[in-house]
């Protein structure tokens, strides 16, 4: 039972960030998004796949390999935006 909410828990954080990937993939707009908030996140994400491989604890790593991803992707998407109002 506890590893069903571990892997429920899992798939959700990893996913997290996929609508707002989407919205931005789709719209070219980052106007209203925070590029500290993204920062500090991935920063975080980052670290946690790291403790992953340490630990050896794959739905640790693949769960916050997904979310750097998507949220990696918003992140460049409000960098680049910026660099192209510079």
């Amino acid at each position: 039972m506890v590893d069903i909410i571990g892997y429920t828990a899992a798939v959700l954080t990893a996913f997290a960030s996929g609508p707002q990937a989407i919205k931005v993939i789709r719209s070219g707009k980052t106007k209203d998004i925070s590029s500290g908030t993204y920062a500090i996140l991935v920063a975080g994400l980052i670290l946690w796949i790291i403790y992953g491989i340490y630990k050896t604890d794959w739905p640790l790593i693949l769960s916050n390999s997904i979310a750097t991803l998507l949220s990696g992707t918003v992140l460049v998407a409000k960098i680049l935006e910026k660099k192209r109002e510079a």
